[in-house]
């Protein structure tokens, strides 16, 4: 099976919370997120999402789980074939929902997050920062209750981190707990948050 990643870890994220997850590459940032996200499964150990042990959760549960949790992927994902509206409106179509239903609330956040000029146009035409704004909107236009981001600072320049960071601070404030993956240092000194330390495998947890 290989060298474990992650061992003998142990924490809690408090409901409406928010957290970076920090430490150098090839800690594990990225896989303690793909487990969180129900993408993988431990090897041993318990993970509880929402009060479910996730490694007892039946298979056809696992969708309904996911739609509770927004991801923002390190490498974006857009679909090159559909509009930045179509992208970001993409997790309510999947769900069965009809556009009549879906397109106010898409426009107005695409509107939110500095989108509004750009509905249209596809991916290949967006700026790496246009990119990385899109793929918030698609984790967040399902309200999820946790937010999970991937280094979604790392491909743009300080100022557009620091505003990537406000719209995560603003999210928080409306109710979703956010936890960050992050190795920019002065990004986390521009806010007050708690930060779960990741090394060599295990955390360190700073409250």
């Amino acid at each position: 099976m290989g060298p474990e990643i992650l061992r003998d870890i142990s924490f809690h994220l408090t409901p409406g919370s928010f957290h970076f997850l920090t430490g150098p590459s090839g800690a594990g940032k990225s896989s303690l997120l793909r487990l969180l996200f129900l993408a993988m499964r431990p090897t041993r150990g318990l993970i509880t999402l929402f009060g479910e042990d996730v490694a007892t959760v039946p298979p056809s549960k696992l969708p309904f789980l996911r739609r509770r949790i927004g991801v923002v992927f390190q490498d974006f994902r857009l679909l090159d074939h559909l509009t930045t509206f179509e992208n970001v409106a993409l997790p309510l179509k999947v769900r069965g929902q009809s556009e009549e239903n879906y397109r106010a609330d898409v426009v107005e956040l695409l509107r939110w997050v500095g989108l509004g000029d750009r509905i249209h146009v596809r991916p290949q035409v967006l700026s790496g920062g246009e990119k990385q704004r899109a793929a918030i909107a698609r984790a967040v236009i399902g309200a999820p209750e946790i937010l999970l981001a991937d280094e979604p600072t790392g491909n743009v320049d300080p100022q557009l981190a620091r505003r990537l960071l406000r719209l995560f601070v603003e999210l928080h404030k409306l109710g979703t707990s956010v936890l960050l993956a992050t190795h920019d240092i002065t990004l986390m000194e521009q806010i007050d948050a708690p930060r779960l330390v990741l090394d060599t495998g295990e955390i360190e947890y700073y409250g």
